[in-house]
């Protein structure tokens, strides 16, 4: 085979994949590196035209490419990343609210797969899959060397069939082996009742398309049960990986009367954006408390950063993931999309949480065990995660703009002796965690406490405000 010149080589190539790579050449241009940009787009093409003569086996030029892509994207951060078109429609389904799989939401970790948390009612979480769990053998064979969507499509398929997952979890003598059968993942985004007649009580397991409308729905039907002996609210994002931005300054504007929910900052100044809370507090002034852990991330730390930041509601139970970044889905006619990490995204008192998490204003573990096993939790965060972002607080883009650093927050403002009544752990011998009994829920249990404990105070704020 001839092979063709250098730049020919490079741009042949990624017009073989269906990418226009003329606007992008000609940006880079006026970056003046032009004369570097030919010439690593040069290389590009010497090793794919070497790959295409010289591999032990014929290459699909388009997988060639797409792999290409695939490491360029995953090579920045662990959010970016190339979806096929058939990746690209399953993510769409999945943020309307309904996908096929098991129910876990997953990054990569040291090659292995790494489980964020699993999602409510589905059969990883039925099977026992845990935040933190490692996923190291798909049906036997490693996960190692397969990009985390390579991962993704193995574990999804058709509702009925079933995987083997080999699990490696911190604290477990031997590897776990679990079989899984997947199904149609339909997941209630939004669970609510009523607690003990008086207190409200909200879940939500992830911010799609239906997670703002299911939260106002839930509201109204707490307010109907609960009618005027509705004395509080707990919001629970524990273990809710997130999801769409839009979803989750919704469900805070929900609950403000008015300033900044969240601020995001890219890499021009001129993109920056802001969102600001609009009139309206669908709980009227209620006390709230948000409950969170470290499987709490993105869209989870948005509302809580922002709630917690105006004293709308005290956020409880153990710092979060700490995925601050902002990653924009942007479509390739014909070829997919890619999931590019665009900006960072700050509180509206100007913190980054990214690498960092949000800070509850009052630690409650969930087991005494936690106490043990803290080391094990640190290292289930974004900061751990290998080419996470850095935070940027106090960093060099905010000297340049003659920023300080976040101020602190204001106080709580609880009546004295509140904070102190709260148990930090469970007591000795205490009931395991059983999902299905809420006194077991140590997080909760202290949250319905602080809450009735908060009511029992007159205020006449929110006398007036309900």
């Amino acid at each position: 085979m001839r092979r063709r010149s250098g730049t020919f080589a490079a741009v042949g190539a990624a017009f073989a994949a269906g990418i226009v790579v003329g606007p992008m050449v000609a940006a880079w241009a006026q970056d003046g590196g032009r004369a570097e940009t030919y010439r690593l787009l040069n290389l590009f093409g010497d090793v794919f035209e070497r790959i295409r003569a010289e591999y032990v086996e014929p290459v699909n030029d388009r997988d060639a490419i797409e792999n290409a892509i695939q490491g360029m994207l995953t090579g920045l951060d662990p959010h970016s990343s190339y979806m096929n078109p058939r990746m690209y429609r399953d993510m769409q389904v999945q943020t309307r609210g309904e996908f096929g799989g098991l129910g876990i939401e997953v990054t990569q970790e040291g090659g292995y797969i790494k489980v964020i948390s699993p999602i409510d009612d589905t059969p990883a979480a039925r099977a026992g899959v845990k935040p933190g769990d490692l996923i190291t053998h798909l049906n036997g064979n490693s996960v190692q060397g397969l990009s985390l969507q390579e991962a993704v499509e193995q574990m999804r398929g058709e509702r009925g069939t079933s995987i083997r997952l080999t699990i490696r979890r911190e604290g477990a003598d031997r590897p776990i082996e679990l079989s899984i059968t997947r199904d149609v993942i339909r997941p209630q985004v939004v669970r609510f009742r009523l607690e003990g007649g008086d207190i409200g009580y909200i879940r939500l397991t992830s911010f799609n398309e239906q997670t703002e409308a299911g939260l106002r729905r839930a509201m109204q039907q707490l307010r109907q049960q609960g009618g005027n002996n509705l004395r509080g609210i707990v919001l629970d994002l524990r273990n809710n990986p997130g999801g769409l931005l839009d979803q989750a300054v919704q469900v805070s504007d929900d609950f403000l009367e008015q300033g900044e929910i969240v601020s995001t900052r890219a890499r021009r100044q001129e993109d920056a954006q802001r969102w600001n809370a609009r009139a309206g507090d669908i709980a009227q002034g209620l006390p709230m408390v948000v409950l969170i852990n470290a499987g709490s991330a993105s869209a989870s730390e948005i509302v809580a950063g922002a709630l917690q930041d105006h004293r709308r509601a005290i956020v409880m139970g153990v710092k979060s993931f700490g995925k601050g970044s902002v990653q924009t889905v942007m479509p390739i006619p014909g070829n997919g999309a890619i999931r590019l990490t665009t900006a960072r995204y700050y509180t509206p008192s100007g913190r980054s949480i990214q690498a960092t998490g949000i800070e509850p204003d009052i630690e409650v573990l969930a087991t005494r065990e936690d106490t043990a096993t803290a080391a094990v939790a640190r290292r289930e965060r974004e900061a751990d995660l290998r080419r996470a972002l850095r935070n940027d607080n106090g960093g060099q883009q905010q000297q340049q703009q003659q920023q300080a650093a976040p101020p602190p927050l204001p106080p709580l403002n609880l009546p004295a002796g509140l904070v102190e009544r709260v148990q930090r752990q469970p007591a000795e011998g205490a009931a395991a965690f059983d999902p299905t009994k809420p006194e077991t829920d140590h997080q909760l249990q202290q949250a319905l406490s602080l809450l009735r404990s908060m009511a029992a105070v007159p205020n006449p704020q929110r006398r007036a405000a309900r």
